[in-house]
């Protein structure tokens, strides 16, 4: 019985965890599908930096404390909705486009 529950919260657990690749497909329209381009002309490319600084800027947009190229605000919207397990996702998915 204990096998059985043990396996019943692992697939739960799995299943809930955040999908980066998902997540992601709102950005490909102003980052690119592989993260290469500048969003809209003003941004870095994103697809050179680490998962750590992705999540970082991330959680300073979602804050509004970050305004780089002045895109804070609508980061902040993109981000808004987004838990510290889907920024985790979606940062480790961007650093491992190449």
């Amino acid at each position: 019985m204990k096998k059985i529950a043990l396996s019943l919260l692992v697939v739960s657990v799995s299943l809930m965890a955040a999908d980066g690749a998902a997540l992601y497909k709102k950005c490909a329209a102003c980052h690119g599908a592989k993260a290469e381009k500048k969003a809209l002309g003003k941004s870095e490319v994103i697809h050179t930096w680490d998962s750590a600084k992705i999540e970082e800027t991330l959680k300073g947009y979602k804050a509004g404390t970050t305004n780089s190229h002045g895109m804070g605000a609508l980061m902040k919207g993109q981000v808004a909705s987004y838990s510290d397990a889907d920024i985790a996702a979606v940062a480790t998915y961007i650093s491992g486009l190449k």
